[in-house]
């Protein structure tokens, strides 16, 4: 038996409850993990809701990211054993799998082994964010040396990453945040600059940065009417990469510029990465070079018990974090 994190209808915090259910052996190319942590993501709060890109079957559990030690393996697994510390990636949907549990199956491709200077915890708040970033910078985005790039809700654990991957590359990093309130923060954390989008003259400040030349890359998961001020400050043959809707708006896309400097808007999704096996072979390598050099760093927001889930979804629900919810089994 294993407690699990379940709800029966979708609302507040308060659906979530704690229930007793029996783990099933591993199936075929699944393995079971006793799980030591758990990475809290947006997705889960708006699942909670029916607010997601699924709607919950109930009784429903969720949770996209952990970390733990495997205690099963089903047939067809031979990477992983018993006893490997490993982290879970997001690469499966809710209705499927989920981590919100003391005991979890999951498929193979989605766990990986994490190295050994990270704690549960930090293990727990690496991956889906790094990952994401990965693909966004990397794999798509192909940022480089000499870049200057403009990260959007900097604050989140997904921006936080972004800096770190940013500045790996040896790009110049603006990152942007709705007010001034947090821009020490961003700063201490790797930012090069920090505008407020709320206060600033966005567009203005970014050719004042770039010397009139443009920013060559935009992550950015906000979008809606406050992107027409970043795309117009862009540089020639630039690369305005969307992966979020947190305004909720359509986003604003300025016809001259994109016909004039070449530019390319993208949408872009972490399952793009982590439903193509190449793909995901090689974000999972270099995030876990990254954590094991020290390069990549986990930034942990607060830590809440198990049994304190829907106080941890409530502080998620205010938006005070900065860096990752980690919840502890």
């Amino acid at each position: 038996m294993s407690k699990q994190i379940q709800f029966t209808q979708t609302g507040s915090p308060n659906v979530l409850q704690i229930v007793d259910v029996e783990i099933p052996t591993p199936k075929a190319d699944e393995v079971q993990i006793q799980i030591h942590a758990i990475g809290l993501n947006r997705a889960e709060m708006m699942y909670r809701e029916g607010a997601y890109v699924i709607d919950p079957v109930f009784p429903a559990t969720m949770g996209y990211e952990g970390a733990g030690i495997i205690t099963a393996v089903g047939e067809n697994v031979s990477e992983l054993a018993v006893g490997d510390q490993v982290s879970v990636i997001p690469s499966f949907m809710f209705t499927e799998y989920g981590t919100y549990g003391e005991i979890v199956n999951m498929p193979k491709h989605a766990v990986v082994k994490h190295p050994e200077n990270l704690t549960m915890e930090q293990a727990a708040a690496s991956w889906m964010q790094f990952v994401t970033a990965y693909g966004g910078l990397i794999e798509f985005g192909k940022v480089k040396s000499g870049d200057v790039v403009v990260l959007g809700g900097a604050t989140s654990s997904v921006g936080l990453a972004a800096i770190q991957i940013a500045k790996m590359q040896g790009a110049t990093v603006i990152a942007l945040s709705r007010t001034h309130a947090k821009g020490d923060v961003l700063l201490e954390k790797g930012a090069d600059f920090v505008l407020a989008t709320k206060e600033d003259d966005v567009t203005a400040k970014l050719l004042e940065i770039t010397g009139g030349k443009g920013v060559n890359m935009v992550f950015d998961p906000v979008g809606g009417k406050e992107a027409a001020a970043i795309i117009n400050a862009m540089a020639q043959d630039g690369r305005y990469i969307i992966y979020g809707a947190l305004s909720h708006d359509d986003i604003a896309v300025p016809v001259f510029p994109i016909l004039g400097k070449h530019l390319t808007v993208r949408g872009y999704e972490l399952f793009e990465i982590t439903t193509v096996p190449e793909k995901l072979a090689k974000a999972k390598q270099f995030v876990y070079d990254g954590l094991a050099s020290g390069q990549l760093r986990p930034e942990i927001d607060k830590i809440f018990a198990f049994d304190e889930m829907v106080k941890a979804h409530e502080y998620m629900a205010s938006n005070q974090q900065i860096g990752k919810i980690v919840v502890k089994v």
